[in-house]
């Protein structure tokens, strides 16, 4: 089966069908490059889906990830992510293997193609070329016989007439002679013109043309064959990532499979856990009695002359009914005045004097009830939003021992701390032993370096290794106390007992629309308030050893005041003492004479002396002339 010889006279339906399988070679070459965009343009969508659903770190969803399910849909995320890269590699080879490959074929194809065919029409002009010299020498035989019967006619005819002269039928006899020969000649020249065109069509036929269009015929065979290849490279080049997207899913199944609810639940209990214990019964409050209230255990007043011996404050052993609530302001509502200040004597009302405080408008209700409304009533989300920028405000960044936390958060905090500064001091020690290692080689080749250039850096780094090991202890010895290690120190009820110390204190106060007092505790502004002792009993020993508020600057006393209230203090004219509570607006400024008397006096009583730097709380008072 030949196209030389099946197709010997189908030069231009060849010539078209040639030229149509180069179309459809380009036409594959398009759809292969758009498959290419296609799979770019997915991949790109994946990682950006990847991307967009990722944790941004140093921010509370990356916090959340440490439960299974949530590494689970991470690990959903890195694979999906390994899935697009994966239809990145289908772009490229597709791009290398099948568009670009085909791209520099078709052309070597046209080139081919156009060589052939040129070929072909070269030896169709040269047939023809032969065929028309055929018919020349044809036309040429023909006349020259037709030429040479008239001239033997004509000679004939002068000899049989008896008048013409024997010169004239000469003449006629020459020139049919003459006639003759041109004819004989045109024939040899037509008889050879013949058999060379025979051979030459002989030879286009059967060898010239069948040649070219075998050549074709192979050249469209190639065609074919090297787009099948494409094809198979098409379903190739995607059955190659098959196996690697199997593996990418079947990481994703492996995630899924490794969720662990049961672990979830106690990371919950982990991260929240505060380690107090529920609070215990409220006892029966009998009102029947008039002359003496019976208090519950968990009450705010417990009265000393019960004569039962209740256990600290803060202690394991019995649950708080106030977790929230600061302790400097539990105590500021116990001790501090909850009443207008008086007026100096030389005032007629407190408004007289400039700096003097405002009356209250109405009482404010006693502080049994206010708590038991608190515990009672359901805190809003933006109380707490409000606890968290007064909280800001009035802590900053918290305590160092994070005494603030609940104990079992302040144990993992703890843990998290020393950890972090073991692994400073480990990258302290690695460059102290690369310095070391420095100076041993500039001592052995001093033309290397100085090995005193050295000295300074290993010096610093000394330093901080040793003040990186202080911390570890410091932290460490906080840590033991936490976990039952160490004795607890008499400081470690007072900061169990400030569990969530700077959480909801703020929040009542947006809450209940309260303003604040002087000394960091909230009063209604409608509400009536009673006066409320609170004995000297162990609640009262739980904040002993609380450590005292910086001085911010100090104040004269420009009148005697008697404190005569729970939460004021006594001063006599023109003694000096430490400010260490601006006046919050209520008329009431905390001042301190020593390191166990401090307490509240009449802004108006007192001129204040603020300073900028505070004041160490052991440095003796300095006299101030008057």
């Amino acid at each position: 089966m030949s196209w030389g010889t099946e197709l010997w006279d189908q030069f231009d339906n060849l010539e078209k069908h040639t030229q149509w399988g180069i179309d459809v070679l380009e036409k594959y070459i398009k759809f292969v490059k758009e498959r290419t965009e296609i799979e770019l343009s997915y991949a790109k969508q994946l990682r950006n889906l990847s991307k967009k659903y990722q944790p941004k770190k140093n921010s509370k969803e990356e916090e959340e990830y440490r439960y299974t399910s949530t590494r689970a849909f991470l690990a959903t995320l890195n694979e999906m992510n390994d899935y697009a890269g994966q239809h990145e590699v289908i772009s490229e080879n597709m791009t290398s293997l099948i568009t670009v490959e085909l791209t520099r074929y078709v052309q070597e194809l046209k080139q081919e193609r156009k060589s052939h065919f040129h070929d072909g029409r070269k030896a169709q002009q040269h047939i023809e070329t032969c065929w028309k010299q055929l018919e020349a020498s044809k036309r040429r035989f023909e006349r020259d016989c037709k030429e040479a019967d008239r001239a033997q006619q004509y000679f004939e005819k002068m000899d049989a007439d008896i008048n013409v002269t024997k010169a004239d039928v000469e003449k006629a006899r020459q020139q049919a002679q003459l006639r003759h020969q041109m004819a004989e000649d045109s024939k040899a020249e037509y008889s050879s013109t013949l058999q060379k065109f025979n051979s030459e069509q002989h030879e286009h036929y059967y060898t010239h043309i069948p040649n070219i269009f075998q050549k074709i015929q192979e050249m469209e065979e190639r065609r074919i064959v090297r787009i099948g290849e494409s094809m198979k490279t098409f379903a190739e080049v995607d059955r190659q990532v098959i196996p690697i997207i199997g593996k990418c899913l079947d990481e994703i199944t492996k995630a899924a499979e490794s969720v662990d609810h049961k672990n979830d639940s106690q990371m919950v209990i982990e991260a929240f856990k505060s380690g107090f214990e529920p609070p215990g019964d409220v006892d029966f409050e009998d009102f029947t009695q008039p002359m003496k209230r019976t208090v519950s255990e968990s009450s705010l007043s417990n009265s000393r002359g019960d004569g039962k011996s209740e256990p600290k404050f803060g202690s394991k052993s019995k649950g708080k009914l106030w977790p929230f609530i600061k302790k400097n302001k539990l105590m500021s509502l116990l001790t501090s005045p909850h009443q207008p200040p008086p007026p100096p004597p030389a005032s007629a009302s407190p408004s007289a004097v400039p700096n003097g405080p405002q009356s209250p408008k109405q009482q404010k209700e006693p502080l049994s009830h206010r708590f038991n409304e608190f515990m009672t009533s359901k805190p809003k989300i933006h109380c707490f939003r409000s606890l968290k920028r007064g909280l800001s405000l009035k802590l900053g960044a918290g305590p160092e021992d994070f005494s603030n936390l609940p104990p079992e958060q302040r144990r993992k905090k703890l843990q998290q701390k020393v950890d972090e500064l073991n692994r400073d001091i480990q990258k302290e020690m690695d460059s102290r032993d690369a310095l070391t290692k420095m100076k041993d080689v500039y001592i052995k080749n001093p033309q290397m370096g100085d090995a005193a250039s050295v000295d300074h850096r290993l010096a610093e780094l000394g330093q901080n290794i040793e003040k990186l090991r202080l911390e570890v202890q410091k932290f460490e010895g906080w840590l033991a106390e936490v976990e039952g290690r160490l004795p607890a120190r008499s400081e470690q009820p007072r900061r169990q007992s400030g569990v969530y110390e700077a959480q909801n204190a703020s929040g009542v106060n947006s809450c209940a629309q309260d303003r604040e007092s002087p000394d960091g505790s909230y009063t209604e502004e409608q509400s009536q308030e009673t006066e409320m002792k609170v004995p000297a009993t162990d609640f009262d020993d739980e904040f002993d050893d609380e450590e005292p508020l910086p001085t911010i600057g100090t104040c004269k006393a420009l009148y005697t005041f008697e404190g005569q209230n729970e939460g004021t203090i006594s001063v006599a004219e023109g003694e000096m003492l430490y400010v260490i509570e601006e006046d919050k607006g209520d008329g009431w400024t905390r001042i301190r004479r020593n390191e166990d008397e401090e307490g509240y006096v009449p802004t108006s009583y007192v001129e204040v002396y603020l300073d900028k730097n505070a004041k160490d709380v052991h440095k003796p008072l300095q006299k101030i002339s008057e």
